[in-house]
């Protein structure tokens, strides 16, 4: 006995509680649902509106910025200096909303959160903390962060810019690429080879020698800014050094923050994608019904629901872990590899589910695929993270 309950493409709660089949939702705390609400209130309000034409047009929309830190998710789950103070669940819940509207704006807040002021948190004096974290937590300072470069990525023990000392001073000279924020940024986090191993430096922007050069003509992560550097010799005071950042364990440790708000906020882009295309499917009909309805529609909702399960399950465990301190970075490398890569195939998934309306941005789901090329690559490839896992399992490391 069958019956037709057809659900309606239009109450998007009644999808999304239909969808939680192993009831998720149920293990979050009422403190949780209140940010993830608010948040997604914010990416309905202010961000699916422009997003298409600002994907369409290469444009990352920078007044956002203090709206973003009035909102409370810049430096969201640091404490003191004017930070919010929230838990590690808090903020991944904030990055999946935040990258259900786009990848580019979670990444912003990636960047200037994880990255800039999750250096200047840990490794920085308290002079500068005091100077710089309570504005960049309010998003009146944009910061970004160089540690990429043209011949090094993945490895970046190969990294080649330099800082020499030079009296009290240092010289740093040299350059960086795919370094997110930096056109519209007043301070870079950059790292830097020295006699005394790789360190950390505070490099205001409109520093003399300080060149930024805009990557253009992308294919993804087209509403999201990524920069060339070049450093012609820009010198700093000695203050402009983070004084507790020696070696790679410094950028490795921001990197760590950053691919943790990957883990939660890609399944954000895949929950939109499949979203986008259950409704369609609901309401598109072809052959006398709704798409919804035929076998092989159903199954392939089904196969992006599963995987959205079992990913928002993985990065709610991290969570739990990372605020109890228990989290491995071994542990947040499998929950990157994994739920990137599911929100790839859910992306794509649905799109086929739109056909060949799929390939217009009023639909999100092309753009979430092109976006998560880009999530994929960046802090830290599939090989990386295949070969961090791999030497987890052996003991035998394999990156040379």
């Amino acid at each position: 006995m069958t019956s037709d309950a057809r659900r309606d493409p239009d109450d998007i709660d009644a999808l999304r509680a239909a969808s939680d089949v192993l009831g998720i939702d149920e293990l979050l705390s009422d403190e949780e649902r209140a940010t993830r609400t608010r948040v997604r209130a914010f990416v309905d309000a202010e961000i699916r509106p422009g997003i298409g034409d600002w994907f369409d047009r290469g444009h990352f929309p920078a007044e956002l910025a203090p709206k973003l830190g009035a909102l409370g998710v810049l430096g969201m789950n640091l404490d003191g200096y004017g930070c919010p103070s929230r838990s590690s669940v808090e903020y991944g819940l904030a990055a999946l909303e935040l990258e259900a509207g786009d990848s580019g704006i979670r990444t912003f807040v990636s960047v200037q959160g994880s990255l800039a002021m999750g250096s200047i948190h840990r490794w920085g004096s308290d002079e500068q903390r005091q100077e710089w974290l309570p504005r960049m937590a309010r998003g009146e300072v944009i910061g970004s962060f160089g540690l990429t470069e043209p011949g090094a990525g993945s490895d970046p023990s190969a990294m080649r810019t330099y800082a020499r000392r030079n009296g009290e001073d240092w010289i740093l000279t040299g350059s960086k690429r795919w370094i997110g924020l930096a056109s519209i940024a007043q301070l870079t986090v950059v790292w830097a080879q020295t006699d005394d191993g790789v360190r950390g430096f505070l490099v205001p922007t409109d520093a003399p020698g300080f060149h930024v050069k805009q990557l253009e003509r992308k294919g993804s992560m087209r509403a999201s800014i990524q920069t060339e550097l070049h450093f012609d010799a820009v010198r700093l005071p000695a203050s402009a050094l983070l004084p507790d950042a020696r070696g790679l364990r410094g950028p490795f440790s921001a990197l760590t923050e950053a691919r943790y708000g990957i883990v939660w906020g890609v399944m954000g882009a895949a929950r939109d994608s499949y979203e986008a295309a259950l409704r369609y499917s609901l309401a598109r009909e072809q052959f006398g019904r709704p798409i919804a309805a035929f076998q092989l529609t159903q199954q392939k909702l089904v196969d992006m629901v599963v995987e959205l399960q079992k990913g928002a399950l993985l990065a709610l465990h991290l969570g739990r872990r990372k605020d109890a301190g228990t989290l491995d970075p071994v542990q947040i490398s499998l929950g990157k590899l994994s739920n990137v890569r599911e929100a790839i195939a859910i992306a794509r998934e649905a799109r086929t589910i739109l056909g060949g309306n799929g390939v217009l941005l009023e639909h999100s789901p092309i753009r979430h695929a092109a976006n998560l090329e880009s999530v994929r690559t960046y802090e830290g490839t599939d090989e990386v993270h295949t070969l961090i896992l791999g030497q987890h399992l052996t003991g035998i490391p394999a990156f040379r």
